[in-house]
């Protein structure tokens, strides 16, 4: 099992899109996928569930997320009623947050699809990272309350991959490089930054490298302070460097491999320098194409309207044919309601979609084995 994160200092270039269709095209290939949404923003979980889904989730959860212990404690039946149901990725990192015991027995996990899992996110997520601010100066004293709250999300995700029989762990994330994604990029396996070729971008690379040279020093300190014991609750090695990708480019006639304006070819020449240069403290897997895009220049054009489309269906873009119809016939009002209309002339280019992405998945999965 390998947690992954998309990462990038820069928004807006796509990362819970290709974090959503990457998951469902390893699915695919019959690799089982959990989603874990970590950004507040709650993209990815949006781009699976129905909002009003998502609200009953966060309805019932909040009292325990105001205070959980006494919840509990007062309605012990509608705590085990609960449990029976998709909890918030918050809700199950709230007991750490407040000092208690961790859930014994976990909720299930959202099926997307087959083979596809997720554990949804919640806006309410900033209150574990005010806890994470307050407690990471404890790991220097080897606290174990600080090393667990540090830890707690790579055990949650390990506890759920031993359940489900997990292959893959997809963690989404804000662009921030605050204090939350330094917990969650320094606890994972790996990471892929998705880059549009633009000159933010090689900028949000640049602030990612130097972050991750500040954070590996910082843990290596620890790691000298804290038993043996307690280091084998963080990965064994630092986070690795799996790839970049080109993504939600502009297509042109450019002459180039990228199919992309001078402009931006320009940029995108200049990302593997900019990675050598700046990405140091997370070592790259040993492959011989780190270098270039994973998949070469298989997803990195932009789909236009496509992605908010499969959004609203809450289905990969490649599916959008086959549940655009069901819904015809079973829910028009739904689609009447959130303005979905696909013309059915563009049916064999959604569907088109579905190699580019497992040509991707196929790529990252050679590359996983070198971590």
């Amino acid at each position: 099992m390998k947690i992954i994160s998309v990462f990038n200092n820069k928004g807006g270039v796509g990362k819970s899109t290709l974090s959503f269709h990457l998951g469902k095209a390893l699915g695919l290939m019959g690799k089982k996928v959990l989603f874990v949404d970590l950004d507040p923003q709650c993209n990815l979980t949006i781009s699976a569930m129905r909002e009003n889904e998502l609200e009953n989730i966060w309805e019932e959860e909040n009292p325990y997320i105001d205070d959980f212990e006494d919840t509990k404690d007062k309605n012990s039946q509608g705590f085990v009623k609960i449990m029976n149901k998709t909890r918030s990725i918050h809700f199950l990192l709230k007991p750490t947050e407040d000092g208690i015991n961790d859930i014994e027995q976990l909720p299930p996990a959202r099926t997307v699809s087959e083979n596809v899992y997720m554990i949804p996110g919640r806006l309410s997520i900033h209150q574990f990272e005010n806890k994470i601010s307050e407690r990471w100066s404890g790991l220097y004293q080897s606290d174990n309350l600080s090393i667990r709250t540090i830890t707690c999300i790579r055990r949650l995700c390990e506890r759920y991959a031993e359940i489900l029989d997990i292959d893959y762990v997809l963690v989404d994330t804000s662009p921030s490089l605050g204090i939350l994604n330094k917990t969650i990029i320094s606890t994972v396996d790996g990471f892929i930054i998705p880059a549009q070729p633009d000159m933010f971008s090689l900028y949000g690379i640049r602030n990612i490298g130097n972050s991750l040279d500040s954070w590996g020093k910082e843990l290596e300190v620890i790691y000298r302070l804290i038993s043996e014991e307690k280091r084998e609750k963080f990965p064994k090695k630092f986070v690795q460097f799996i790839g970049y990708t080109l993504y939600n480019a502009k297509k042109y006639d450019g002459d180039n491999e990228y199919q992309l304006a001078d402009a931006h070819y320009s940029y995108a020449k200049r990302i593997p320098q900019i990675i050598n240069q700046y990405i140091k403290s997370a070592n790259k897997i040993k492959v011989d194409d780190i270098d270039m895009p994973i998949a070469g220049g298989a997803i990195i054009h932009t789909h236009n309207t496509y992605p908010s489309v499969a959004q609203a269906l809450k289905c990969a873009m490649w599916e959008v044919p086959e549940v655009f119809t069901k819904l015809q016939q079973t829910e028009p009002q739904y689609l009447q309601e959130q303005m979905i209309d696909v013309n059915r002339g563009s049916f064999g280019r959604y569907r088109d979609i579905k190699d580019k992405y497992v040509e991707f998945a196929t790529d990252l999965i050679k590359r996983t084995e070198a971590l």
